[in-house]
């Protein structure tokens, strides 16, 4: 049967992409990670990265980028902190999501289901759903408001119809391999940030500073944003994420089956804790800088009720210089693009895993996978109705938050006890060290959690 006109128009571009992404895996499975001019280690780390690399970027969303502005303009410098006290938690727990992918070769949600009561699943993806809907509606809006920073004449409605659409059809018609790459080279988008952040001009000796020295003062708004920060920087969506593309990439080299996937090797493991550390370093690197903007400029200047992040880049402005104001909009515009897929697919794999589909996942066409494509297409449309109805972008995203901190201490408990049990992970399960950080990381959580409620209530 002949393709379809729509079919043609996404694929034709791109026929060069895939070749060249073969090329990279072969090159990635020969090459050693070290040695070589300095060129070739660059090029081979690059070709290291992937899953943990858009899973670590897709945390810096626009939501997630408000979020951090809000710390900068309403505190200074008061909460730089906790980029370098998230880092290593956040990747502990990226890296025993990867490695329950590799070992077992299912996805986060089919582990639970097998291992654990199906009503603590069912319960967790049902509101794992509903907060990643809500936040999508967010970024929808972000990147439409994004864009009218850049061209003010632009219908908002338009717009977000626009977006919507044009992820949807990335998401359906895309095979996995392109679609993944387009992903992690969106990835590179953040440095819009960094460089918006340096053309700010901080004063760097007070933010060294404040980065290793923490500060809080136990107020009900400062509790509060700070759980909005660790909400928004350790969210269940992720888990979900990082287990299953870890999935994808082995069905992408033709391990098909649970069988053929199961198991790993220390080549393999080296490979995914580089990735994973990677992202995540470049997750909270970026949260440190957009901090410290918006602490040297913002705060500095008196202004700090931030709402949205393209009200982050609008204050920038007048302060930073153009050059900013524009990074900043362009980072919004491509973190949307990297991240609402993300959220809309972690969805997707969470309930169509907990419904015990055959079929599930990016690798699989629309036609195969109606249930899981499903989900995406109504979690899409239903994040593009939000902004129609009036909801504020700021109560979606505490909502967001909010749901996130009751489900995100449930799923680390049960990956806890997944990436622990010697019966499941074999020779690779969790050590003493990553246990401590991560039993650390849910107490964190949950109090985060219950700090939230009672921050709104």
């Amino acid at each position: 049967m002949k393709k379809n006109l729509l079919e043609k128009t996404i694929e034709a571009p791109a026929q060069a992409l895939d070749r060249s992404v073969e090329r990279s895996k072969k090159l990635v499975s020969k090459v050693p990670m070290g040695g070589g001019n300095p060129l070739q280690r660059a090029k081979n780390y690059w070709y290291l990265l992937g899953p943990g690399l858009t899973t670590g970027a897709s945390d810096d969303d626009p939501s997630g980028i408000a979020t951090y502005s809000q710390a900068g303009a309403q505190y200074g410098f008061g909460l730089l902190w906790l980029a370098a006290f998230t880092f290593p938690l956040m990747a502990v727990v990226q890296e025993m999501c990867a490695r329950i992918g590799l070992v077992t070769g299912r996805g986060l949600a089919g582990n639970i289901r097998t291992h654990f009561s199906r009503k603590i699943l069912y319960t967790s993806a049902a509101f794992l759903f509903a907060a990643n809907t809500f936040n999508i509606g967010a970024d929808i809006g972000a990147m439409a408001n994004a864009i009218q920073l850049l061209w003010p004449k632009f219908n908002f409605s338009l717009l977000v119809v626009g977006f919507t659409i044009f992820i949807l059809l990335l998401q359906i018609f895309t095979p996995y391999v392109r679609y993944a790459r387009y992903l992690k080279w969106l990835a590179l988008v953040l440095f819009a940030y960094i460089i918006s952040a340096i053309l700010a001009h901080p004063d760097w000796h007070t933010v060294i500073k404040h980065a290793v020295l923490p500060h809080i003062t136990f107020s009900k708004d400062q509790l509060l944003l700070v759980c909005a920060v660790l909400g928004t920087t350790i969210t269940p969506y992720l888990f979900f994420w990082q287990t299953s593309q870890e999935i994808e990439e082995e069905i992408a080299i033709g391990q098909t089956t649970v069988k053929q996937r199961m198991g790993s090797d220390k080549v393999q493991m080296k490979k995914m804790r580089i990735d994973v550390w990677s992202g995540m370093f470049l997750s909270n690197v970026v949260m440190f800088f957009i901090v410290a903007a918006c602490a040297s400029v913002l705060f500095a200047h008196g202004i700090t009720n931030i709402n949205t992040a393209a009200q982050a880049a609008q204050a920038l402005r007048p302060f930073a210089g153009n050059a900013s104001y524009w990074l900043f909009a362009i980072g919004i515009l491509g973190m949307g693009l990297l991240a609402i897929p993300v959220l809309a697919g972690s969805s997707a794999y969470a309930i169509s895993e907990s419904m015990g589909g055959k079929r599930q996942g990016l690798s699989n066409k629309l036609k195969q996978a109606y249930s899981f494509y499903g989900v995406i297409i109504i979690s899409m449309f239903v994040g593009l109705g939000l902004n129609f109805i009036g909801l504020n972008p700021i109560k979606a995203l505490i909502y967001s938050a909010v749901l996130n901190g009751i489900v995100a201490p449930i799923i680390l408990v049960l990956i806890l006890l997944l990436a622990s049990n010697k019966h499941v992970m074999g020779e690779w399960k969790n050590g003493k060290l990553s246990t401590t950080l991560g039993w650390l990381l849910t107490v964190i959580m949950g109090i985060s959690g219950l700090a939230a409620i009672y921050a709104l209530f």
